[in-house]
């Protein structure tokens, strides 16, 4: 597709990693395949360098981050740009997958001895410590930790006094009084009020409540625009009111509630002010009644056997659907929002064969497009049928879902677009439509990644240093096991890691 063309995130990204790739630096292929995930185009770099470096920290999730050769994929750190250097130079660029995953080895370790950061630590002793060998400021204390206290905290590892501090902040949104931090320190089992605490700070508003902490944690996944926002605060265009969908969000990731259901509900939830305390109320309406309740601006109009969380929220469809017949923007904004996979920055891709088909005549299939498509296009058919802004038959035709929906499209896109399949691929599974979509995204290893990584950043400020990759990692594996899906026993989990309570 040309860069130009609707639908086609990633393709302004091709040409210049094509002139890199001409340069001497990795091809697309090879630049798509070091990015994270089990899903992620062949070869699976990251599997190859855990599968030589087995012990090294950064493996410890079970895959290296993304983060270790990229500064924000496809760029290249200054670790990254060493492995591109020694990876079979003189090959014709781009290199071939076969090719990429035969030579990535022999680079690796070539680059051992080198000093990719000029920290004074060569690239394999970083490795095998925990440190970034991109990055001068992340390197191996050779001296080793002394019992050093500043300020009253233990700095040589997790400080509970340290950790109960950090608690209020975080969870309470102040610092603990002299009153809070004498009863905390008085004799027995701190670590026992550590968790006393964060059950009471999960509670308040600054962590719960409107505009709270986790209300801010999804601005990335509703995006807001005040000018078409309905209801309360109500802009000069009212389309839906995002409302909806911040009270949706962090009901789902409170209560001890199953965060699935932000990708699997079928209800909606409505956020009040009372006695100084947000409540979060549950509610199901059908569309009709919704209108007679709410108005024409508001209602939401997807049936409740359609919906499949904030995927079909008014508010979803309005703003990334519009006027779009087949919605990639839609899936690219639910694959990144919610499962952290941009495929603008080739991440994520796991090509299906015969794709993409070109029912929209958008060029899709064009070269340096079908990399991307391949991937996108099976992910999107699944979100074909719900409508955005008009454009298909029946009393609900905005914001609802029309099994009738890309037959209104074809005077646009030409009749081919008519047969576009409802069915299509997540992970490399089958699905049937978009609410079986949302339970394979639900349950997907990707999802709880996700949602710990969320957490992590607005806890920590970065994203998970490669000597915290085991500690993360068991975060996210315990998501879905030992806490039940259930952010905030996760949280109890990740409130006692040493990348959260060492000063």
């Amino acid at each position: 597709m040309p860069p130009t063309s609707p639908g086609a995130p990633g393709a302004r990204l091709l040409p210049p990693l094509l002139a890199l790739a001409g340069a001497g630096g990795l091809g697309v292929a090879a630049l798509s395949s070091l990015l994270p995930g089990p899903v992620t185009a062949q070869p699976p770099a990251p599997a190859a360098f855990c599968a030589l470096y087995p012990e090294a920290p950064a493996c410890a999730a079970g895959e290296v981050d993304c983060a270790f050769c990229h500064d924000g994929p496809p760029a290249l750190n200054a670790y990254g740009a060493q492995v591109a250097a020694h990876l079979l130079p003189g090959a014709e660029r781009p290199l071939h997958a076969d090719a990429f995953a035969s030579g990535l080895g022999d680079a690796l370790v070539q680059i051992e001895g080198l000093d990719a950061d000029d920290d004074g630590y060569v690239n394999v002793e970083e490795i095998e410590e925990g440190t970034s060998p991109a990055d001068a400021g992340s390197r191996p204390d050779a001296a080793g930790c002394d019992d050093r206290v500043d300020d009253g905290y233990e700095l040589c590892g997790y400080d509970v006094a340290y950790a109960h501090k950090k608690v209020m902040i975080d969870f309470c949104g102040r610092s603990p009084t002299l009153i809070e931090k004498q009863e905390f320190s008085r004799p027995g089992d701190r670590m026992d009020r550590l968790h006393e605490v964060l059950d009471l700070c999960l509670q308040s508003e600054h962590w719960r409540g409107v505009g709270g902490r986790v209300w801010q944690l999804a601005n990335a996944k509703v995006n807001p625009i005040a000018a078409v926002k309905a209801g309360r605060g109500a802009g000069p265009i009212p389309l839906a009111d995002y409302d909806d969908d911040y009270a949706y969000f962090v009901w789902t990731q409170t209560g001890g509630r199953d965060v699935r259901l932000v990708l699997t509900g079928q209800t909606f939830v409505e956020a009040t002010y009372e006695d100084g305390r947000t409540v979060y109320t549950e509610w199901d309406r059908s569309p009709d009644e919704d209108e007679a309740a709410r108005g024409e601006d508001r209602y939401q109009a997807v049936a409740r056997e359609r919906r499949a969380g904030m995927l079909t929220h008014r508010w979803f469809l309005m703003s990334h659907t519009m006027f779009t017949g087949v919605p990639r923007t839609t899936a690219a904004q639910a694959y990144r929002a919610y499962l952290g996979y941009d495929i603008a920055r080739l991440e994520g891709l796991h090509p299906v064969a015969d794709e993409p088909v070109d029912y929209d005549n958008k060029g899709v299939a064009a070269d340096g497009c079908e990399a991307c498509h391949s991937t996108l296009d099976p992910l999107t058919y699944p979100f074909s049928r719900y409508e955005g802004i008009g454009g298909g038959s029946g009393r609900y035709e905005s914001y609802s879902y029309n099994t009738s929906r890309m037959e209104g499209f074809v005077r646009v896109d030409g009749e081919l677009v008519a047969e576009t399949p409802e069915q299509g691929m997540l992970f490399g599974e089958p699905v049937d439509d978009l609410v079986e979509w949302a339970e394979v995204a639900a349950n997907s290893e990707a999802f709880r990644r996700a949602t710990v990584r969320d957490h992590w950043r607005a806890l920590l400020r970065e994203d998970p240093r490669p000597a915290e990759q085991a500690e993360f990692g068991a975060l996210v594996e315990g998501l879905g096991g030992r806490h039940g899906w259930s952010v905030d026993a996760m949280l109890h989990e990740l409130i006692e890691t040493e990348a959260y309570g060492a000063p």
